[in-house]
């Protein structure tokens, strides 16, 4: 698990290995991580989108962008939480995320970024 604040507002991440996938003779490792948002600031914020740097042992640096998560735009309100499950498959048993989620603060009306800790995505049974 990794925890960082930035702005009042806390991150949680926990990682899970799911399985191994075969799809056109290519074999996948699927990972899931679960997101917990705590916002301990004193104002109102909606997290708004999300942008994600998606490292493979195997393969260069993925990119992804999108409008809020899991299809929701959350509105947190101070001492609130939000908590989702998502999933992202590697070619490698091992690699990592980073990101931040973009949020609004509705009492300044600004937009700020919300960093993502960076995690690790680790098949256990290929740790040394």
């Amino acid at each position: 698990m990794v925890t960082l604040i930035t702005n009042g507002i806390k991150i949680t991440v926990e990682t899970a290995f799911e399985g191994t996938y075969f799809k056109n003779q290519v074999t996948q490792y699927a990972f899931s991580y679960h997101i917990t948002i705590e916002n301990h600031s004193k104002d109102q914020v909606q997290l708004l989108a999300r942008h994600w740097d998606i490292y493979d042992a195997l393969y260069p640096r993925e990119s992804v962008d999108g409008e809020g998560v899991v299809g929701k735009k959350p509105i947190l309100k101070s001492g609130e939480t939000y908590t989702y499950s998502s999933g992202c498959l590697l070619y490698a048993p091992h690699g990592s995320m980073s990101g931040y989620f973009t949020m609004i603060n509705f009492t300044t009306t600004k937009m700020f970024n919300v960093t993502v800790p960076a995690f690790y995505l680790n098949a256990e049974y290929a740790l040394n």
